[in-house]
């Protein structure tokens, strides 16, 4: 096991998940955050079922940065409610996860 994680969060648009991944990457709070989409996410919003086109933002970090990285994606996202998710990685490229590690503080 390890102490690195994945916070996923998603956005509206391109913009508002690129402003999100550098603001985390200049911090050093995320050693790497993928932006991909758009997806289609389906959810239950002010008792409505909503349908959007949304960004994802993958993000690379550890556990002990996940209250800071969390704080940073609420200050910068435009969503009332953000999605903001972690899962552990539970193994990886012993390489990978040591420049996560020093790509982070």
């Amino acid at each position: 096991m390890t102490d690195a994680i994945q916070i996923v969060t998603t956005t509206a648009g391109k913009a508002d998940a690129e402003k999100i991944a550098r603001l985390l990457v200049e911090r050093r709070l995320a050693a790497c955050v993928q932006v991909g989409g758009p997806i289609v996410s389906c959810y239950r919003w002010n008792e409505q079922i909503e349908t959007s086109e949304e960004w994802t933002c993958t993000i690379k970090t550890r556990q002990e940065l996940f209250d800071r990285a969390a704080a940073a994606i609420r200050e910068a996202h435009p969503y009332e409610t953000p999605e903001i998710l972690a899962t552990p990685i539970i193994a990886g490229d012993a390489d990978y996860l040591r420049w996560m590690s020093e790509e982070t503080t």
